[in-house]
């Protein structure tokens, strides 16, 4: 990199402190210009991560800000380059004077994610580590820090490696037999290369059915609330918020459309879908919102499947139960309505059907029995366990490249089997062995490293 870059680091409102970030071979010189330290030489003369005091100038010299200044010199910095951030008080319009001043120094405005992506050209993050970056940056529940977090730290990236290796070592060995058949090199044996392959192929299947998991926890777990009409699911659905979003009211089919918000829930960020009421109807309005209510459902990763605790159980609260026991995903059974008096009717599942994970009874309107959906929603979505935290892939980018590597492996066994000369079965090896290196950045198309960029914020 032969510019040196600059942004302002934190969100463009008032606050405590703003951050101004600069990266390149003119980064500690431009903090030179721009700031002066109240004790001591210029930022050029400081030790690596050492916080000075000083004024903050703009591009004419005139004081703005009292602030800190630290530098960090190259290789050992987050971008392996020089770097030096000046920690200000976050005011929008003294952070844009003090970014004015660094332009005028000599560095330019960094693109989004080009911090991180200077990291990964200079080999300070794999291109798992990137993305965990953006991920940790967009992480709403716990869940999903643990996994960013150990992902930055490395998880993902020793467990692609591991892999890696094995199969790099049997390259190898084929390799140098073709190459060198005068020298003692043990020759290539059938059923040795068919457990390596073995053990390779189960080892990308158990990375490749981490995605799912991954997934989940960072994008959220699509939940659809369904039952009858007036069976209190908006209700429920505001309640789970904690804000009124969804309109209330007495008139059933208030609901006729999907209405969809995430909220962080028993440590579990669901992707809440509100639904139009179950039932038969001649309106053409509400006859599409309950088509939306069934693809919903059919899309989720948990139903909510709510009935009326206060009244009669009828033939639709049967349908919306038998709806969710059908869908073969987790489910919950809801009995609503609790500060309300009335019959309640219990329905028994099938034994050969889909049974509700649990069966909770609660009020939306006062929240008794909320904690109770809290504890079996976390019951059924628990945190990783520490050792598997930020080994899992978390999006299609790494799952695809995954997938290509298991099928390639699987292909080579499969030509081995079929007696196949061991170089055709290389070749598969070698196949997978490029889509593992496109998971961690050891080969990669610029249009892709590209588009994972694309997601940081200016910055970062």
């Amino acid at each position: 990199m032969i510019d040196t870059i600059a942004a302002i680091a934190t969100p463009p409102i008032p606050s405590a402190i703003g951050i101004l970030r600069l990266s390149g071979p003119e980064a500690v010189a431009a903090a030179d210009r721009v700031f002066s330290p109240f004790h001591g030489g210029p930022m050029s003369t400081r030790l690596d991560r050492a916080l000075v005091y000083g004024t903050l100038h703009d591009r004419e010299g005139r004081a703005i800000d009292r602030c800190l200044c630290t530098v960090s010199r190259a290789p050992h910095s987050y971008t392996g380059e020089d770097t030096a951030e000046l920690q200000c008080h976050g005011s929008p319009a003294a952070l844009a004077l003090g970014l004015e001043a660094l332009f005028a120094a000599g560095a330019r405005q960094a693109l989004p994610g080009e911090f991180t992506r200077r990291a990964f050209l200079n080999g300070k993050l794999d291109l798992t580590g990137a993305e965990a970056a953006a991920d940790l940056i967009h992480a709403e529940s716990p869940a999903a820090v643990y996994q960013a977090a150990g992902q930055l730290s490395g998880a993902l990236a020793r467990r692609v490696d591991g892999i890696y290796d094995q199969l790099t070592d049997l390259c190898a060995h084929f390799h140098a037999v073709l190459d060198y058949p005068d020298e003692d090199i043990e020759p290539f044996e059938a059923a040795e290369l068919a457990q390596a392959l073995a053990q390779a192929a189960a080892r990308l299947d158990a990375l490749a059915d981490t995605y799912k998991r991954g997934r989940l926890l960072n994008e959220g777990v699509p939940c659809a609330i369904v039952g009858r009409p007036n069976a209190g699911k908006s209700t429920l659905f505001n309640a789970l918020l904690g804000r009124e979003r969804a309109i209330v009211t007495d008139i059933p089919g208030t609901t006729r459309d999907t209405v969809e918000e995430r909220v962080n829930f028993g440590g579990v960020l669901l992707r809440l879908i509100d639904t139009a009421g179950l039932r038969e109807t001649e309106d053409a309005v509400e006859r599409l919102g309950v088509e939306r209510t069934r693809a919903a459902a059919e899309g989720a990763e948990l139903i909510l499947a709510v009935t009326d605790g206060a009244a009669d159980f009828t033939a639709e609260d049967r349908e919306v139960l038998s709806l969710a026991a059908a869908s073969g995903k987790p489910w919950i059974w809801i009995m609503s309505k609790r500060d309300l008096t009335g019959p309640t009717a219990l329905w028994t599942v099938a034994r050969s059907g889909n049974a509700p994970a649990a069966s909770v009874s609660l009020s939306a309107k006062t929240g008794e029995g909320l904690d109770g959906l809290e504890r079996a929603v976390a019951a059924l979505f628990p945190e990783p366990a520490e050792a598997e935290a930020g080994s899992m892939l978390t999006n299609a980018r790494q799952a695809e490249a995954a997938n290509r590597a298991r099928e390639a492996v699987r292909r080579g066994a499969q030509a081995l089997e079929a007696g196949m000369p061991p170089d055709a079965v290389v070749a598969d090896v070698e196949e997978a062995l490029s889509a593992l290196g496109e998971l961690t950045g050891r080969t990669v198309r610029e249009d892709v490293t590209a588009r994972i960029f694309a997601r940081f914020c200016v910055g970062k």
